[in-house]
């Protein structure tokens, strides 16, 4: 379990500016839920000043990927946008007190968002899809631009400073080659040399002493007090979200109102889940009643 600042935590817990801008007039998106994080800005730009009067995010993630969200928008708001253009992912990062080094790459979605949304207002195109043949990591599509961009801004020296700060090389491993000719390459335009043994740029966040496990009643009290601070805000929807049961670490759940049926609700249950494990420090699944396994009961069983 990783060690997160109290703002992180603050951010998680609660979010600022968490939804969509009404009237907004700058819109970014990055990310693929698919490849497991995904977030999407949008902004209320003056258009006599430049100046981002409204911010806010809906983000796909873990609590990292919502905290680095919800405190970008606190950042940029009353800035212009060339002022905006030069946070960078470190100031994310910083305002935060920190992020564990494997969550860094939150940071660098919220800037890259940030770029998209002002290249939307300016009616400028932004892409981050890689340029043919330069495809780098295929379980997360990062390309090499961005793996050098990020080596460079932030001297990275390992493989798995890359993995921390892109995902790149989180999955099968089989772009780790590549990405070692990518650092090999920056390292000697900066005067280094490549060091494959190298330690990381940061030393990983001590590891939390173990907690005596959760008995059943006490998991079940965790799970609930979770549930019921998501559901002020889905009833303000016209939604509603229920504890029908839990097995062991499953929690079976019911979506119910505008969130029944809702395309959004499986990442309000993803939300929970996430939000479950930061808060329990064990996994924790949430699965809909509807996929709960049939009980059979003594009488049936008999007649079977």
């Amino acid at each position: 379990m990783w060690d997160y600042s109290d703002k992180v935590k603050d951010h998680f817990f609660n979010p600022k500016n968490a939804g969509a801008v009404v009237d907004a007039n700058a819109i970014g998106e990055v990310g693929s839920i698919s490849c497991g994080d995904a977030l999407r800005l949008t902004l209320k730009v003056n258009e006599d000043t430049e100046v981002i009067e409204d911010a806010g995010f809906q983000t796909f993630g873990c609590g990292s990927a919502i905290a680095s969200s919800s405190v970008l928008t606190e950042i940029i708001k009353g800035m212009t946008l060339d002022e905006a253009l030069k946070v960078t992912n470190q100031d994310i990062a910083a305002e935060l007190d920190g992020l564990p080094p494997e969550k860094m790459h939150c940071s660098v979605m919220g800037r890259e968002a940030l770029q998209a949304a002002v290249a939307n207002y300016r009616g400028e195109e932004w892409k981050d899809d890689h340029e043919e043949g330069a495809l780098i990591c295929k379980c997360f599509a990062i390309d090499a631009v961005m793996i050098e961009e990020m080596v460079w801004a932030n001297k990275l020296r390992t493989v798995e400073d890359v993995t921390n700060y892109t995902k790149a090389g989180g999955g099968c491993a089989a772009c780790h080659e590549d990405i070692e000719a990518i650092l090999e390459k920056v390292l000697k335009e900066r005067g280094e040399s490549f060091d494959p043994n190298a330690a990381p740029v940061e030393k990983p966040q001590p590891i939390v002493a173990e907690k005596k496990p959760l008995t059943n009643l006490q998991r079940i009290k965790k799970i609930e007090e979770v549930i019921m601070s998501f559901r002020p805000q889905l009833m303000a929807d016209g939604g509603d979200v229920e504890l029908v049961e839990v097995v062991d670490k499953t929690a079976y759940v019911n979506m119910t109102g505008a969130c029944n049926g809702c395309q959004m609700s499986s990442m309000t249950i993803a939300g929970i889940q996430q939000r479950l494990m930061e808060v329990m420090g064990e996994f924790i699944k949430v699965v809909p009643a509807s996929q709960m396994p049939k009980l059979v009961s003594i009488q049936e069983a008999g007649h079977a």
